[in-house]
């Protein structure tokens, strides 16, 4: 069984930055793609960036290009999300996601991913 636990959440201004951590227990993490998303209010939830099991490749929505960095740390099983000049529509609850897999193309879509963290709060106030 593979768990998720996000973390670093919270209020922050516009302009400002938050990193999120994603910690994952039960598996070995290191074979596993992983992903963020988000979800807002009355919108569905969509795909921020996903990091592939070795962290050579990234990937970003566009909406997110240049301001949120993916990065991994297998030896620690974390997964992290560094967020940016944040804005007030990044305002979401953020999930991490991960399932195995050791290809150089990750999915950037929900149903690629069997695992999930119940996520973390992320308000950006203008």
């Amino acid at each position: 069984q593979v768990q998720l636990v996000e973390s670093g959440g919270g209020l922050v201004q516009a302009g400002g930055s938050l990193r999120l951590s994603c910690a994952v227990s039960g598996r070995t993490f290191s074979r596993y793609y992983m992903g963020w998303f988000r979800q807002a209010p009355g919108k569905e939830r969509e795909f921020v960036a996903a990091i592939t099991w070795n962290g050579i490749r990234r990937y970003y929505a566009d909406s997110v290009k240049g301001r949120f960095t993916i990065s991994r740390d297998n030896a620690k099983n974390t997964g992290y999300l560094q967020m940016n000049s944040l804005k007030p529509d990044d305002t979401a609850v953020y999930y991490c996601a991960v399932d195995s897999g050791t290809s150089l193309l990750v999915p950037r879509s929900a149903p690629g991913y069997g695992y999930w963290g119940p996520g973390t709060e992320v308000t950006v106030s203008s």
